[in-house]
């Protein structure tokens, strides 16, 4: 694994689609029996969410065929970058969507950055009476982060955008709106990595509500990508924040955006701050854009690594994760 450095990107935008029109098999797995076996003999149980920890031995094939997410209507979600303090960079996200299962996911590919990630599990089709321990398609995992950090410190997570819609360029490949996730922290160490990342796919929001994304790094970069007229569109952060929650950004004026009850508290506390967020405040700002359906609140530091959640709004309860297990 190549060394802590970190860059933020935290996304966390997004919520996204309901239940795959098909259950994964495991086909993204490239790892040796051995490896396949001791990943799922490591799965534990965190709480009742349920929520899962995992970390994946070995690799697997960004390209493999996997779920296709599917969804009546997006709900909505919450993400900020708070970059004002440069020795503790923070990205948070509020995941707003169905009751449904989740994994805290480790992976550490041989020709990428190790990451940790979050993964709704109704999208490998895992419900919440499942018990996923020794279920092989816990080996797609890899293949659905919804929001995660790379070991560089880049963060990523993305939101339901109504509005946007994507033309392919057919002399580029074309990857699903989730898994754009995985390649940006499998392959990019910055926020200019990543949107390389972007710009060299298509997205496909087949079957989902259409999204858009936000990323951030340990440097104070970080950019939002959307999707309008069916082309992607960026926008680099030039404070110490960003914040992106369901309605489209790129194009539109301040006061416009502050309309959206949830992106105004987010951008009337980090601008007050400068973006300066201790951790512990982070998990407190998202509690103040929660949704009745908040499944899971997570905080990223990205020099440190580490990764605190909380499930089902229980706020007296915040698990601790690492990068890199312990």
């Amino acid at each position: 694994m190549r060394r802590f450095g970190f860059v933020l990107l935290l996304v966390l935008a997004a919520c996204t689609p309901a239940a795959p029109s098909r259950p994964a098999t495991g086909g993204a797995s490239r790892q040796s029996a051995a490896q396949a076996e001791a990943t799922l003999a490591g799965v534990r149980r965190v709480d009742d969410l349920p929520l899962y920890e995992m970390t994946y031995l070995g690799d697997y094939d960004t390209a493999a065929p996997g779920p296709q997410p599917t969804a009546a209507a997006p709900f909505g979600c919450s993400l900020f970058a708070a970059l004002g303090d440069p020795d503790r960079p923070v990205f948070g996200r509020n995941f707003d969507w169905d009751p449904n299962p989740a994994l805290v996911l480790r992976t550490d590919p041989p020709d990428g950055y190790a990451s940790i990630s979050l993964v709704d599990l109704r999208y490998l089709g895992l419900s919440a009476a499942d018990d996923p321990r020794g279920d092989r398609r816990l080996l797609d995992a890899p293949l659905l982060p919804f929001d995660g950090l790379n070991e560089r410190g880049l963060a990523v997570g993305m939101a339901a955008d109504e509005g946007a819609s994507a033309v392919a360029d057919p002399a580029k490949p074309t990857v699903g709106s989730v898994r754009i996730l995985r390649l940006v922290l499998d392959q990019a160490a910055t926020v200019d990595e990543a949107l390389a990342v972007f710009a060299r796919h298509n997205i496909d929001f087949t079957g989902g509500p259409p999204l858009h994304y936000l990323l951030a790094d340990t440097s104070g970069a970080s950019a939002l990508v959307e999707y309008s007229d069916g082309r992607q569109q960026v926008e680099r952060g030039t404070g110490r924040w960003q914040a992106l929650t369901n309605v489209p950004l790129i194009g539109v004026g301040e006061p416009e955006r502050r309309h959206d009850t949830r992106y105004r508290v987010l951008a009337d506390t980090l601008g007050r701050t400068g973006g300066a967020v201790p951790q512990a405040d982070a998990m407190s700002l998202l509690r103040a854009v929660a949704q009745p359906h908040t499944r899971w609140s997570v905080t990223y530091d990205l020099r440190t690594g580490q990764l605190r959640v909380v499930t089902a709004q229980r706020w007296q309860t915040v698990h601790s994760f690492r990068l890199t297990a312990s």
